[in-house]
Formats: C-alpha cells, structure tokens, sequence
C-alpha cells in the first residue's frame, strides 16, 4: 500500500520500516537537528512541518518541529520528495541554486549529516522499502 508523502501514514509506514531494519543499520555518528517546512502540500492545509533529528544515533524523522534545531530547510513539496525519498543528489543541488530549497542556520550541519548517513546495503534496502509505501 502507498500513501502520500509527508503524510501522517507515510509517516508511521516510514518508522514501521526503520524500525523493522533497525538491527542492521549502523549509528550515524553525526548528530543533526533539522527542521523543514514543505510548502504547495497536495493534502491537509497545504504546508507540513516535519523535522530530522539523528541525535539518538538513528535517523528519525517526525512531523512538528524541534526548539532546539541547528537549521531549518524550506522547500516545496515536489523538491522535498526529490531530496528526501528520491535522494537525487543533482535534483538537490540544482533546487539549492535556484533557490527553491533555502536554508536558515548552520548549513554545515547539513553537509556533516549527509557525509555521515551510512550507505551500507541495509539502507539502501531501507531507502528502497520507503520509496516502494511512497504515492507523489
């Protein structure tokens, strides 16, 4: 079954992953809190908070946000599924430089967290089982 990004049943699809996987994916050793607003959401009121906390050593990401987060990513919907479930680097970075993901706070913290997510066999299971529950 797939539901829509960044909805609340993509979301607990998306922690019942990880947690199933959760024995074979290594710590992230860096640890990152970040905040991102999606804009131009198809659902609800048309915008979701959500953040990325690995301070745990797991990544986990949560609708809401932190108090005490290190940046804040602002995107629109269809960049947020590029970056997040398709984690297509040059979508990414093209999105960056024309300015559809902008960037509050220490950005640095997010190139360390990149640098530092493990791309073991495991997660790549795990990025194929999140983008098999995901509808655009």
């Amino acid at each position: 079954m797939t539901h829509k990004f960044l909805s609340e049943e993509w979301i607990q699809a998306v922690r019942d992953i990880r947690h199933r996987h959760a024995h074979s994916i290594p710590e992230v050793t860096t640890s990152v809190r970040i905040n991102i607003v999606t804009t131009h959401v198809p659902f609800g009121e048309g915008e979701v908070r959500a953040y990325i906390d690995t301070s745990s050593g797991t990544l986990d990401m949560e609708i809401g946000h932190i108090e005490s987060a290190e940046l804040t990513i602002t995107t629109d919907y269809d960049t947020a599924h590029q970056l997040f479930v398709l984690q297509d680097p040059a979508a990414s970075m093209q999105a960056f430089m024309s300015g559809r993901i902008k960037v509050e706070g220490d950005i640095t913290r997010l190139m360390m967290m990149q640098a530092a997510m493990p791309q073991t066999e495991a997660a790549l299971v795990v990025a194929e089982e999140i983008k098999s529950v995901t509808a655009h």
